[in-house]
């Protein structure tokens, strides 16, 4: 079981691939502090290549940019996690499960200023942040989240990084199947139909999610 605070599950280039986060902007988190506590938290490299963010932290990444989606400056990004950190007492209070439901709060009322709607002028901040954190899971009794939903790829085939499951890469939720394993089968020839029977996928699903990575590699 790999620790998700202690031990390195991607590299910072993985996570801002998976993320979709700048690489720039990703390091700036990792070496920033909010409450006494790094922004982004990461283990020290013992070698050159090897993964240094925990999974913590790539929940913690996925949160921060999705206040910087918002339009949050970097100052009100770091009050917005102070105040969460504060209010839950752990330095882990960005991906705590209370935040969740009144973390939501939290963030209007320290981090978002006079900021009351989303950038389209459409949502309400509060339902906004809300709709972000839905892409965290948490299991049952458990303070901190198990798994994160990525958000570039089809609702229809829901995927997610999960740290007890493909060692990092992001995975089907359903059947926790790497996407490289089917995306690698279907470069290889395989028709959809057959890739669908191997991993209990529909044709359908199969479909979606070959064309949502040619997408994002375009």
């Amino acid at each position: 079981m790999i620790d998700r605070f202690d031990e390195g599950l991607l590299t910072p280039t993985e996570t801002s691939q998976y993320l979709q986060i700048p690489r720039s902007t990703l390091d700036t988190w990792l070496r920033g502090q909010a409450a006494g506590a790094p922004l982004v938290h990461h283990i020290a490299s013992v070698r050159r290549g090897q993964p240094t963010v925990p999974f913590v932290a790539v929940a913690e990444a996925y949160v921060l940019r999705s206040l910087r989606d918002l339009g949050l400056r970097m100052t009100e990004i770091r009050e917005a996690a102070a105040a969460v950190r504060r209010a839950f007492d752990t330095p882990y209070g960005l991906v705590s499960k209370r935040i969740a439901t009144d973390g939501v709060d939290i963030f209007i009322d320290h981090g978002l200023g006079d900021l009351r709607r989303a950038r389209d002028g459409q949502a309400p901040i509060h339902e906004v942040v809300a709709d972000y954190l839905r892409y965290l899971s948490w299991d049952a009794g458990d303070e901190f989240p198990s798994s994160l939903r990525l958000r570039q790829y089809p609702e229809s085939v829901p995927v997610v990084i999960d740290p007890r499951f493909g060692h990092g890469l992001p995975v089907v939720e359903a059947n926790r199947v790497p996407v490289k394993a089917v995306t690698d089968l279907w470069d290889a020839g395989e028709s959809i139909d057959d890739i669908a029977y191997e991993y209990d996928m529909t044709a359908e699903e199969v479909e979606e999610l070959c064309r949502a990575v040619v997408r994002l590699a375009a």
